[in-house]
């Protein structure tokens, strides 16, 4: 079986961070918002066998965590604060940095699957 020097966990992460086929580049990764579309539509590679589950959500916890609320509490100053006009101001910031996190965290996490040749698990009967 050949060998692709192209598949490497770094160029899966670059692609899929970027929400393109970790396969080709090309085609989009993502069906709206964070669903994966089952099969590029450029190369035809099948994107909906890698099970993303929870990894992207953890990883992305962690990211804004260190990002955006590990300053706030570093920050002397926002102590003084009114703790009602914090959480208006972060509340927001921490959401809509989370979110707009996840979906390139979640092509990267399948991006790095793709690189590592990470087998593809059944779909779990419910």
């Amino acid at each position: 079986m050949k060998q692709d020097p192209d598949r490497t966990p770094f160029v899966g992460i670059r692609r899929g961070l970027g929400r393109r086929c970790p396969n080709c580049g090309k085609g989009a990764l993502f069906k709206g918002y964070l669903r994966v579309e089952p099969t590029c539509a450029s190369c035809g590679h099948e994107n909906g066998a890698y099970r993303a589950d929870d990894g992207p959500a953890y990883f992305t916890v962690l990211i804004i965590g260190h990002l955006v609320v590990a300053p706030l509490l570093l920050l002397s100053f926002v102590a003084t604060w009114n703790p009602y006009a914090t959480a208006a101001v972060f509340l927001p910031t921490v959401a809509v940095a989370t979110l707009t996190a996840l979906a390139f965290i979640k092509g990267g996490f399948i991006g790095l699957q793709w690189g590592l040749r990470a087998p593809a698990a059944p779909p779990s009967e419910l």
